[in-house]
């Protein structure tokens, strides 16, 4: 039987839409199902004058979200959503997450009824009864099938083409696959996995952690404080995602999207950065976010918050107290020495 043909959309191009742009322009065409070329959902904006979409389509670049880095010519940047989605059999999600709720919106009843998606965004949907996953939102606003890839993966290091890993979380093991052909690198390394929900909420989760590495860096308190405070934040992640869902596999935290990607956000990363600076500085997180992102978001403080929020409604905040003690730190001006003291 022959593979249908399958034509990707990226709906997405930031400076992380934009190296897995360059990923997935070379792999469709190594492969003889996938239609050769992939359109690239743009937000139009002008650079020198020039709308950033037409210098994409030129230079072959994106000059203000990921500079020096070639993408193939078989991406091509649009600036209408619906235009970029159309025809589309796979959606990829790269896009900050407040965003998704508006892109559900445009995108429902418009996309092909064979559509399957992934999202590569890390945060979570908090509202008044808990949470929401991302991949839960957009597979309920479009109907269709949606997994998750999540790893150790820093934009501009991907781009280089440095070595990496990331996990794919699936529920049906045959889009799993086909999105780990669109991915899958000898620099890029994919694994799959039957667990979408334990990828996506160590995503999410351990950036709540990289504040905590942060403080310690500020704090001066050295590697062995560092390792405890990743050790203690991988054991708190686990416990919350399997307090809230039964089936997320112990397996998946040994993954790229555990592990890993809590090492490296830990070591790098804006939420690390911010927080350091934090203690060294004494500014607020608001105004270090303001003065040292550049417009970007501090995800790791908001997540905090939410998580806090969840805690503290069921009475759990004792069982997670490193957690805890970040969020206080952050919202309730508490010393940050108590990071060592209060878990």
């Amino acid at each position: 039987m022959q593979h249908s043909m399958e034509k990707v959309a990226l709906i997405g191009s930031g400076n992380w839409g934009s190296a897995v742009a360059k990923i997935i322009g070379r792999n469709v065409n190594k492969f003889e199902h996938f239609d050769r070329n992939v359109k690239m959902w743009v937000f139009e904006e002008k650079i020198n004058g020039q709308n950033l979409t037409e210098i994409i389509n030129t230079k072959h670049e994106n000059v203000k979200y990921l500079p020096g880095i070639q993408l193939p010519e078989n991406i091509i940047a649009c600036p209408d959503l619906l235009e970029t989605c159309r025809d589309a059999t796979m959606l990829v999600f790269v896009v900050p997450h407040q965003f998704v709720a508006s892109i559900c919106k445009q995108l429902k009843g418009r996309i092909q009824p064979n559509c399957k998606a992934i999202s590569l965004i890390k945060g979570i949907d908090v509202n008044e009864d808990g949470f929401r996953l991302i991949t839960d939102r957009i597979q309920d606003s479009l109907g269709i099938r949606a997994c998750v890839l999540s790893g150790a993966n820093i934009a501009s290091e991907v781009a280089e083409e440095r070595f990496c890993e990331t996990t794919i979380g699936y529920r049906n093991r045959k889009d799993g696959e086909l999105f780990k052909q669109i991915f899958h690198t000898p620099t890029f390394r994919v694994n799959i996995v039957e667990d979408v929900v334990g990828v996506e909420l160590c995503g999410a989760l351990k950036n709540i952690i990289a504040i905590g590495g942060g403080l310690v860096d500020g704090l001066k308190l050295g590697d062995n404080t560092k390792a405890a405070i990743i050790r203690i934040g991988l054991y708190e992640m686990r416990k919350f995602s399997q307090m809230f869902y039964k089936d997320v596999k112990d397996s998946t935290f040994f993954e790229s999207c555990g592990v890993a990607d809590l090492i490296t956000t830990c070591a790098g990363g804006r939420n690390r950065k911010v927080a350091e600076a934090h203690v060294t500085t004494g500014k607020s997180f608001d105004q270090l976010e303001q003065e040292m992102l550049n417009g970007q978001k501090l995800q790791g403080t908001s997540t905090a918050q939410d998580m806090y929020n969840i805690l503290s409604k069921k009475n759990l905040c004792h069982e997670f107290p490193l957690m805890t003690v970040i969020y206080r730190i952050c919202y309730e001006n508490l010393p940050p020495l108590r990071i060592v003291e209060d878990i």
